[in-house]
This record gives C-alpha cells, structure tokens and sequence, in this order.
C-alpha cells in the first residue's frame, strides 16, 4: 500500500513538473520588447520603445522600414488572430476545425475573397504594392526568427505560412464583407414576405422615419418560391442586430474651448478577445501617425497625423444585389441573359477538413458568384432551374481601398485627404475629419451602383437576372456622393442614419439605422456652447438609451397579472432610461421588452420567428403606438375569438420577465444589468470551447445598449445569453486639434493576443469605465517602458 502512494505521489509530481515546464516553455512565446533584435530585411535600425501599456512606438528611417517594423510588431503581439483572419479569408479554418468551419470556408470560397485579393495585388500602382511587401517582410523577418508560437498554434498543432501582400489584401476584403450587410436583408425580405405577404413585410422592417412606405415587388411568378433558399443561406451566414454601426461627431472651432476642431469616434464592431485593434504609433521621414491599427494592413485605419484627424462609421449604402439567374433549360452549363445565353464561369476549390480533401465546383456568373451552391441544405430548396448569385461591387481587381488607407495617412489637409478618400471603394464609410487649419468636414466614399429609376426593387429583395433594367448602370462619381464642408452648424455627426440631404437623388440604400443615436449625439452637443475633452468622454459614456425613454410609458402603464410581475415592474420606479452596469432597472427593462417582442410578432413568423427575432425598435413603437395599423400585430392569431391588445401584452411581458430573470439570476435582489450584461470578448476559436474558454474570453460589466450612445448591443435571440454586449464601441477616440498629443485612445481588451500576456487585457476595465490612454507623438513626452532596436 505505501508502494502504491509512493508511486501516485511521483506520478502527481511529474505531472506538475510537466505542467510547470509547458508553462515556462510556452512563456517564450511572448516577444522580446528590450535590447537589440535581428530583423532582417531592414534598411536601417528601427527604435521600437513600448509604454506600459504595451502601445508600440516605432521611430523608423524610412516608410519602407517603418511599414517593415509595423509587421513585425503585428506579428510579434498578434499572429494567431492574424493567423486566424487569414484563414477566415482563405476558406481554411476547417483544416483545423472540421465540420464546424466547413459551410463558412465554402461561402469564402464561392464569394472569392483571396482569389480577388491576389487579383487586386497583381494590378496595384508601385508605391501601394510597396507598403504591402514591406510590411508582408516585417512580418517573415519575426517568422524567420523561429519563435515560440503562442498557444493556439500548440493547440491546433499549425504553423504559419509565410505573409504575403495577398493576405493582408483579403482581410480588408472581410471586413468590407462585414460591413456590407445588404445580401442579408435582401434575405430577409424575401422570407416575411413569402410567410406574411408584401404589405406586412414590409411593416417588419419599416422604411426610415420621415420616408414613404414603397410596396415590395413580388417576383415569385418568375421562380416560384425562393424562401427556403434564403433560409438555408442565412444559417451560414446569419444575420445580425441592425444595431451594429458606429459613431462619430466634430466640432468647428466655434464650438470648442480651444478654438480648434474636436473629433470623436467609436467604430462598433463585433467584441473579440484580443480586440481587432491594435493600436500604434508611426514615426518616419514623412511624419508621425497614431491610432487604431488592424493587424494584417500596414496603415493606421482610424487615427490622426500632424496635420489631421479621421474617424469612420458605416453608412449602410447598398452595394450588393442578389440575383436569380435562370439556367438554360437544354444546357446546364449555361444562364440566360438580357441578350442571350452566357456560359457560366467554373472553377475547381479544394477545401482541407482535417486531413481531408473535398473538391468543390464554384460557379460565377456576370452579375458575381453564386452562392445558392453553398450548403448542402440548398439542394432542392432553390427553385428548380435556378440560381441565385451575388453582385458586390467590392469584387473587382481594380479595388484601390488599399491605397486609399495609405493615402490618408499621408494626408496634409482637407484636399489631400478627399483627393486619398477618391479611393475608398469599399466599404462605404462615413470619414469625418478636421485638420488643424479648422476645418472639418465629411465625406461617403465607395463604389455605389447605380440602379435604373424604374428598377422597383431598388436594393430590397433578389432581381431577375435575365431582365436588363435590374443590371447596375456603372457606379455612381464620387462628386455625386454624400460630402459636406465646413457647415454654418460648426458641426457634423453620423451615426449609421440617413445622411442624404433632402432632394438628393442617387440611390444610396433604403437600410439605414433610424436617427436614434444621431439624435442624442445632436442633443448632447446642443447643451454645451463649447466643448472640450471632457465633454466629449461624458457623450461617449451617456448610457441613455433611446429605446427605454419611448418605451417607459407603455412599461410604466402597464398592469402586470402576478405578484412576481408587478416587483419587477416595480424596480422602473424613478427610471429615467440610463443602462447604468449597478443597476436593476435596465436589466427588467430590457427583459420585458425581450417578453414583449416574443409576443407581438411571433405568432405571425412562426417558425421563421428564431431567425428573424430582433429588438425591432421603430416597428414596436409604431405597435404600441398604434400607428398605421400597426397594433394589429399584438393580436394573437392563435386566438381567433379573443382579440389582444398592446396594453395587455405589455402586462403579461412583465410576468413572463419576472419568471425568466428569477430562473436566470436568481433572487431579484441580485438582479442587475452588469451581471447580465457582461461584454463578450471572446478568444477565436477557444472562446466557444467549454473548460477553457474561461481563460482566454475577456467578460468585464458593461453599460449601455443598442440605442445608447455608448453602445454595447445584446441579441435577444440568443436563449443562452440574451442581454451580453456583443457590439461595442470596439475603439474609442477623442482628437483635439489644437494639440493632438492630448488626443485620447482605447480599445476593448489589450495590445497582446497572447493570454500569457501583461498586456492581454489590461486595458478592459478602463475601457468597461470608458477612459482612455494618450499616445503622445513627441518623444520628450513618451513614457518609455520597454525599448529594443530593431537591426538589419
């Protein structure tokens, strides 16, 4: 028996050592940041010096060397999620994932995203492809030093491939693809109006506030029914909250207390551990540049230089259009078109799933990929003799995006930087900016089709392919898109909500996000004569949201059938809207609300409902209000001889709430909305795997949600997480132009993609707080923590 224990005790001992030794092992996979490093490749040596937060400063001879060192910077800090995004470009996640990954990687594939970069790549003016190869080589010269790989590459057991100007090509191709959301909707369309007919689809996503209701055009006749296609294509790539988006304002001079423009952004994006951005300072011959970088591309997306500040939000402009494709009945081989019959384009993918290979056939037609080959569950759910294919005009070789980001960078004043946004092909963004001579201004670049006045689908729903008045006309000019310089207001907000001005005429979208944020943001500015830094923090930390201010009324009139019902509306007492992270308020609030929407419209959709299940703000208070006939929807058509209505329905939700937050949160003493509300910063991919996960995700409490300024937007389809932020304000930054070293950073987790990082999530609970950190360019004013030299 003491045999026996002996021989445990020293079982448990090597399986410690072995532990203690993989950790100290897998340390060195953190980079070095003090002393000389080889890197070879270089020109000249490169002064790499890290402050405490671990923000890179790089003090480069030349651009070449300075786009060298920002490579290796990325590389050293973040190369799983370069790794990663990569292979989310190429179609190659299932090499490691499997069948997880496998419908997604087949999607990349039949859409192209790196068979377009290399396009792209091949055909870029000299000094673009320069940035590009210069960088790609930072990136090799950290690879070339046979580092440690962090621990996902242990886990997967991958190594990475060389960087190639390709890859960082077809990232800013992913993220124009997140970005550019109208395929989705489209969809969307398309399934209420098979389930509930044109009019009440059309009601479901309502026009925007202020514009007229134009009836949906019904193609059915044409293909018979396309709904389960459209079903089976959003599973693959399921659709989102509308409230994604972004903010961002500018004050002239006239309206600050220094007299020089003020400038704040907050990009809302998808919340991932570590945080897509990295943030960086450049200093080259050419100057200094500061802000958010993303690893993968060699400039900074969203920052400042000496001269200027940028900041982007989307602008929701429809840039893609489904088309049904009818094949030739006698040749499968071939589609019809306007004029005649057209081979289809046919090209073999070999896609790797763990070990093995699967061959697969992508078709493209002259409208763009097909995608109705996707999935396996679309066979036998497109009409039969049909395809549906994709036309998104960020898929053409000639897409200069890439020069555009460098342009800005160089951009000395409001000429220079319009003339580097000319361009910005995709995605459609909002650039508002102001430069230190005061000027401020806004501008939408991008490559916008242009749709034929008597195309009555106008972006909304798939078109026939074989019909002529559906194909784009061209792309519109960029001096026909949205710009504004200089306004008498002295200032300009976007905030993903209409931005044509009235009697504009180019088509732009019918998908913009109501004004609600933009609202705010205009009152808030309003209430101060003259702003500063300060001001600009508070406005980027207002909780208030607009959802609950409209909807209190209906919660707070409500009569609530049960004891536990009435408690829970009872914590509303004295709340005026704000989701603060402490308290009750709006974690009941947006429970009952979550309840309310269940049983306004899920009825109608059926078994579409899980899908099509949002917030759906200005289509509820149009319900409640009863507006436009809108309060037919809170009638229950299981009931045919009961006839509901909205007040009661706001009753009931508050006793359906009462039971879901006891069973979720327990006692409602306990109940608050940070608790449910946590953001989720979650590791890709070990942030969905169980046991782990809790070591790699970042879940600080949050405030906020989808109607607030400060962002943090939940997906109430989710039964497992309802109210987490997944959508945030994933950068924020305040730019004064009157001294841009003050200008104010921070991003949602930390520098590092290393967990074993100081710098992996050092910066959340201030971002959760909403402060910031400066990034001074000026060397007398940077705080060095760590300096190495980079050498040749």
């Amino acid at each position: 028996m003491k045999a026996l224990g002996r021989f445990l005790v020293v079982i448990v001992l090597a399986i410690l050592l072995a532990g203690a030794a993989a950790w100290v092992w897998l340390h060195k996979s953190l980079p070095q940041v003090d002393g000389e490093i080889r890197a070879p490749g270089l020109a000249a040596a490169v002064e790499v010096i890290r402050d405490a937060e671990g923000v890179p400063h790089i003090f480069a001879k030349s651009d070449r060397d300075g786009w060298y060192a920002i490579g290796y910077a990325h590389a050293q800090d973040r190369l799983w999620q370069m790794e990663f995004q990569r292979r989310v470009a190429d179609g190659r996640l299932s090499e490691f994932l499997g069948e997880l990954s496998y419908d997604t990687d087949r999607l990349m594939r039949t859409v192209g995203m790196s068979r377009t970069a290399n396009a792209i790549v091949a055909k870029l003016d000299p000094e673009t492809r320069a940035a590009l190869d210069a960088y790609a080589a930072g990136v090799n010269g950290y690879l070339a030093s046979d580092p440690v790989l962090p621990i996902e590459f242990q886990v997967f057991r991958i190594k990475p491939q060389p960087w190639k100007p390709a890859d960082s090509v077809s990232w800013l191709l992913v993220m124009a693809w997140d970005l550019s959301a109208n395929w989705r909707t489209e969809l969307g369309r398309l399934r209420y109006a098979a389930r509930l007919g044109q009019d009440r689809a059309a009601q479901l996503i309502p026009p925007y506030p202020g514009d007229k209701e134009v009836p949906l055009p019904d193609f059915s006749a044409l293909w018979g029914n396309l709904s389960p296609a459209a079903t089976a294509l959003l599973q693959v790539s399921p659709p989102t909250e509308h409230a994604i988006g972004s903010n961002n304002w500018v004050v002239s001079g006239a309206r600050s207390e220094t007299g020089k423009p003020l400038l704040a952004n907050d990009p809302h994006l998808g919340l991932q551990a570590p945080a897509l951005w990295y943030l960086a300072h450049l200093s080259t011959p050419s100057g200094n540049v500061v802000g958010g970088t993303l690893p993968g591309l060699p400039f900074v997306v969203l920052g400042r230089n000496d001269f200027l500040a940028w900041s982007m939000t989307t602008t929701l402009g429809d840039t893609q259009d489904l088309f049904v494709e009818r094949v030739a009945p006698d040749d499968a081989s071939s589609y019809l078109t306007p004029t005649g019959r057209a081979k289809f384009e046919v090209r073999d993918e070999v896609i790797g799933v763990r070990g093995e290979e699967r061959r697969i056939k992508v078709r493209t037609t002259r409208h763009g990929p097909v995608i109705s080959d996707v999935v396996k569950s679309m066979d036998g759910a497109t009409p039969k003799g049909h395809v549906i294919a994709l036309a998104w005009a960020a898929l053409a070789d000639d897409n200069a995006t890439m020069r555009a980001g460098l342009g800005l960078n160089r951009a000395r004043n409001a000429k220079e930087f319009t003339d580097a946004a000319r361009d910005f092909h995709a995605p459609q963004q909002n650039l508002v900016f102001a430069d230190r001579e005061g000027h401020i201004g806004f501008l939408a670049p991008a490559r916008v089709p242009v749709r034929r006045a008597d195309n009555e689908a106008q972006g909304r729903v798939p078109v026939p392919g074989w019909i002529a008045k559906y194909d784009w006309q061209g792309m519109l000019a960029f001096d026909q898109l949205p710009a504004l310089m200089d306004p008498p207001t002295g200032r300009i907000v976007t905030a993903n909500h209409k931005i044509t001005p009235p009697g504009y005429k180019p088509f732009l979208s019918v998908d913009w996000f109501p004004p609600y944020r933009a609202d705010r943001i205009e009152e808030l500015l309003q209430k101060v004569p003259k702003h500063s830094l300060a001001t600009f923090a508070k406005m980027q930390a207002d909780g208030q949201s607009r959802l609950a201010r409209d909807a209190l009324p209906f919660a707070r009139s409500a009569k609530p059938g049960t004891e536990e019902g009435r408690l829970a509306q009872g914590k509303l007492t004295g709340w005026t809207g704000d989701m603060t992270p402490d308290s009750p308020a709006p974690l009941v609030f947006a429970a009952w609300y979550r309840e309310l929407t269940r049983l306004v419209y899920e009825d109608e959709l059926g078994d579409i409902f899980r899908d099509a299940w949002e917030i759906r703000m200005q289509f509820m208070m149009q319900a409640l209000r009863g507006e436009n006939g809108y309060e037919k929807w809170c009638d229950d058509t299981k009931t045919p001889r009961v006839r509901e209505t909205c007040a009661m329905l706001t009753g009931k939700a508050f006793d359906l709430a009462a039971i879901d937050l006891t069973r979720r949160y327990g006692n409602p003493t306990g109940w608050r909305w940070g608790l449910a509300h946590p953001a989720a910063n979650d590791h890709r991919p070990l942030g969905f795997f169980p046991v782990v996960k809790g070591f790699f995700n970042v879940a600080p409490e949050t405030a906020g949600d989808a109607y607030s300024i400060n962002v943090g937007a939940y997906t109430i389809r989710d039964e497992e997480r309802p109210f987490v932020n997944r959508h945030a304000g994933s950068l924020r930054a305040i730019y004064d132009l009157a001294d841009l070293d003050k200008s104010l950073f921070m991003q949602a987790t930390g520098q590092s993609g290393n967990v074993l990082s100081p710098w992996y999530s050092n910066l959340t609970d201030r971002w959760a707080k909403v402060e910031y950190i400066t990034i001074p360019a000026a060397r007398d004013k940077i705080v060095a923590a760590h300096r190495a030299l980079l050498t040749p």
